[in-house]
């Protein structure tokens, strides 16, 4: 079976994560992908989420309702941070042994990835689908790779930062199944 781990912050969870998962489902023949919302990542200590865990995996089981490849994890929240990649892999090596495992990430992750703690141990036991916006960004020699593309104009920060100025994201940002962020934690 393909699975593919799609680790990040979700705070909070929007329109654009699920085009991602759903591009990725289709590049990659993905039977599973595993939502896994972070618990304190490695690069961003000292940062607490505006969402809380609990409100993180409930808005992400909503907005995957409807998505039968999905499904959200508690794994990486259960692991004491931070929030190393290498530890929910070898975890999920553990889970699903004998399938195939994918890591779903951003531009910004990939080129960044060389940074990641054990990367050696990632690229062996990983393919990697990279999503990006603009031009495909470069092959690493020896790591397997997928390049998808998309345009969704969705952020999590951008709505954060509307829901602390009282105001709503727009109604597309918003994944079917939510009906609204929580204006107050």
């Amino acid at each position: 079976m393909n699975i593919c781990l799609f680790g990040g912050s979700f705070d909070p969870v929007h329109s654009g994560h699920l085009a991602i998962a759903e591009a990725a489902i289709k590049a990659a023949d993905l039977q599973r992908i595993l939502f896994l919302p972070a618990a304190c990542s490695p690069f961003k200590t000292g940062r607490q989420h505006y969402f809380s865990d609990a409100q993180r995996l409930e808005l992400l089981r909503a907005a995957t309702a409807t998505m039968p490849e999905a499904e959200v994890s508690e794994l990486d929240l259960t692991m004491p941070p931070p929030s190393w990649s290498w530890r929910v892999v070898e975890a999920s090596l553990s889970l699903y042994p004998g399938d195939k495992l994918f890591w779903l990430m951003g531009t910004d992750q990939w080129e960044q990835l060389h940074r990641w703690a054990r990367y050696d141990y990632l690229c062996q036991h990983l393919t990697f689908i990279v999503y990006h916006r603009g031009s495909a960004p470069h092959p690493r020699e020896g790591v397997n790779a997928i390049f998808i593309t998309g345009q969704h104009p969705a952020s999590s920060s951008a709505i954060r930062t509307m829901l602390q100025q009282g105001e709503n994201p727009p109604q597309e940002w918003i994944p079917t199944g939510i009906a609204a962020y929580p204006a107050s934690i």
